[in-house]
């Protein structure tokens, strides 16, 4: 299949999924996910399921990244923080939408393939680092975006500690009978407090913690 023709596909999927946003559309148009699979699985870029991309990680099925992004809100104006890099994908997405996107992966190796892909996509606007995702990213923070795009059994408290007021933060948290959803965290401008929306069920890899703790960076 052509790229044209996969990203139809592609896209006819998402819609078909609720996704309506215009801009995320567009996004999804803009970047080609077979730059983001292994080159053994590009036959199935453009299909709409989740891809193993190694060392135990996958790349998301494109309708959830598009209901993760529409979500999400980013804005042309805002930066973002997203924890689990992955194979890139959902970062080129971002860099679309946003002003700069600030990314953080646990795996050295599939950080140096992802920094790779996205300067072939030519996403300017993203740094990355190695580091452990629950700790966030203190030096740049405070964030009006934040997306998790590995599962925790709670919502990370660092990471809402790192929201701005006013802010958004979208993640796939575990209950406790193993199922997934997906969590939006508004912060509240005046209070500082937090509302919760569910968003429904998700399957997600775990959020893994770095040995000592703490994020290294690599730039």
């Amino acid at each position: 299949m052509s790229p044209h023709g996969g990203t139809a596909r592609l896209i006819a999927a998402v819609q078909h999924a609720g996704v309506s946003d215009a801009r995320v559309l567009a996004a999804m148009r803009a970047v080609p996910r077979a730059a983001f699979v292994p080159e053994a699985l590009r036959d199935q870029a453009y299909e709409n399921c989740a891809l193993p991309i190694g060392h135990g990680q996958t790349v998301s099925r494109p309708d959830v990244v598009a209901a993760m992004t529409a979500a999400l809100a980013p804005g042309s104006r805002l930066k973002v923080l997203e924890v689990g890099t992955g194979s890139g994908y959902q970062a080129a997405i971002l860099a679309q939408l946003s002003r700069r996107v600030y990314t953080v992966e646990q795996d050295r190796v599939l950080l140096r393939i992802a920094r790779e892909r996205l300067m072939q996509v030519h996403c300017h606007n993203v740094t990355s680092r190695v580091g452990d995702g629950w700790q966030g990213w203190p030096e740049q923070a405070s964030f009006p975006r934040i997306i998790v795009t590995a599962a925790a059994d709670r919502v990370p408290e660092r990471l809402a500690d790192q929201l701005d007021p006013g802010g958004v933060m979208v993640a796939p948290v575990s209950r406790p009978d193993g199922e997934q959803e997906l969590v939006r965290l508004a912060r509240d401008a005046e209070t500082g407090g937090f509302a919760e929306d569910r968003l429904g069920a998700v399957r997600f890899v775990p959020l893994i913690a770095t040995a000592d703790g703490r994020g290294h960076r690599t730039d």
